[in-house]
């Protein structure tokens, strides 16, 4: 299984997304591969926000080594399942569709609600991880029934 979590700068929550999904994957033996893009391109090259890795960090989850990235059409090709945080990442990630196979394969990670951007209150970066958490637990009960 790849699934690929994607936010607007990729430095907070599909970050999140992703150290939580390949944490929670390993710990039920699942050998999925994970990664986390986003639409917009400002943080390229970068590692995630300090507030990011320190909240994941304080869960004992390590994503410090991460790098964010763009999202791709090419992704289409090569993740079973892609995950958004909000309605302006489903949208700007379907526009990019190129087909219903890859539109089928773009959801939001909280099934019918949106994973709130913390980037500018400190605080949301707790509540953020907390709802990421239970979206990916929640994924995984489907992916593997």
């Amino acid at each position: 299984m790849k699934i690929l979590m994607v936010c607007l700068g990729n430095i907070c929550r599909s970050p999140l997304a992703e150290g939580i999904m390949k944490h929670q994957a390993a710990a039920s033996g699942l050998n999925w591969e994970i990664d986390s893009a986003g639409t917009g391109n400002w943080h390229v090259g970068e590692a995630p926000d300090r507030r990011s890795i320190r909240t994941a960090r304080n869960h004992g989850i390590d994503i410090s080594k991460q790098i964010c990235r763009l999202f791709e059409a090419d992704d289409f090709d090569y993740f079973d399942y892609i995950y958004v945080m909000d309605k302006n990442n489903l949208s700007d990630v379907l526009a990019m569709a190129r087909n219903e196979q890859d539109a089928e394969k773009v959801k939001l990670l909280l099934g019918d609600k949106v994973v709130p951007d913390p980037y500018y209150d400190d605080s949301r970066f707790e509540p953020v991880f907390e709802l990421i958490e239970g979206g990916c637990k929640d994924i995984i009960r489907e992916l593997t029934k």
